[in-house]
C-alpha cells in the first residue's frame, strides 16, 4: 500500500486538505497528516484540523508521495520551512512523487523542482515566477513525470483523483470516482 504525507500548516486551505486526505483514504492509501508545529492547525477559513503527528516525528519515515495543500498563508509557511524544502528535494532525488495545489506549487519552485516542467497553480502564483524552462498551463491538473500540480479549491477533487491514479492505477481511481457520484 502506498504511503502519503500531507503536511498541514496554519492557514492552509481546508477544502483542499480534507478532499485530498479523504479521497486518498477512500482508495485505501495510507495518509499521514503532519503539523508543522504541535497541536491543532487552524486553516484559512477557521476550520480546526488535528494532524496525526508533528512533521518532526515523521521526517525519517519513508513515503511514496508528499502532497502540499495550498491556501494562504499556509503555502507561505510551507515555503519558509527548511524541513519541507529538504524533504521535497529528498523525495525528488529518490524518484518519488511530489504534488501541490493552489498556491503550494510555489513551494515546489522554492525547492528547485519545477525547472523545465509543465505545471499549474492558483492564478497569480507560479505564472508570475521566472523559473527556467517552466511551462505554465491553465489545466485543472498537470502531471509532468513525478510532479503533480493543480489550480485550487475547485479542482481539489480532480487533483485527488489524479493522485490516486498515479499511486494505485486508473482502475482504482475509477472505482473511487464512481462512489462519489460525480456528474
Amino acid at each position: 500500500m502506498a504511503k502519503v504525507l500531507v503536511p498541514l500548516a496554519g492557514g492552509c486551505e481546508e477544502l483542499e486538505a480534507v478532499t485530498i486526505i479523504d479521497l486518498l483514504r477512500r482508495a485505501g492509501i495510507e495518509v499521514v497528516t503532519a503539523g508543522l508545529q504541535p497541536g491543532i492547525v487552524k486553516a484559512s477559513r477557521g476550520t480546526q484540523l488535528l494532524p496525526d503527528a508533528t512533521l518532526d516525528a515523521v521526517l525519517r519515515v519513508e513515503f511514496d508521495m508528499i502532497v502540499l495543500p495550498g491556501g494562504m498563508p499556509g503555502a507561505q509557511h510551507l515555503r519558509e520551512d527548511p524541513r519541507i524544502i529538504a524533504l521535497l528535494k529528498k523525495m525528488a532525488e529518490q524518484g518519488k512523487y511530489t504534488a501541490a495545489i493552489c498556491a503550494a506549487p510555489t513551494v515546489l519552485a522554492e525547492a528547485g523542482l519545477l525547472v523545465g516542467k509543465r505545471v499549474t497553480s492558483y492564478p497569480g502564483f507560479l505564472d508570475k515566477l521566472d523559473v527556467p524552462g517552466m511551462a505554465y498551463l491553465k489545466d485543472a491538473v498537470v502531471k509532468d513525470g513525478k510532479i503533480l500540480t493543480s489550480r485550487g479549491p475547485g479542482t481539489a477533487m480532480d487533483f485527488a483523483l489524479a493522485l490516486i491514479e498515479a499511486l494505485a492505477g486508473k482502475a482504482r481511481r475509477d472505482e473511487v470516482e464512481a462512489g462519489l457520484v460525480r456528474p
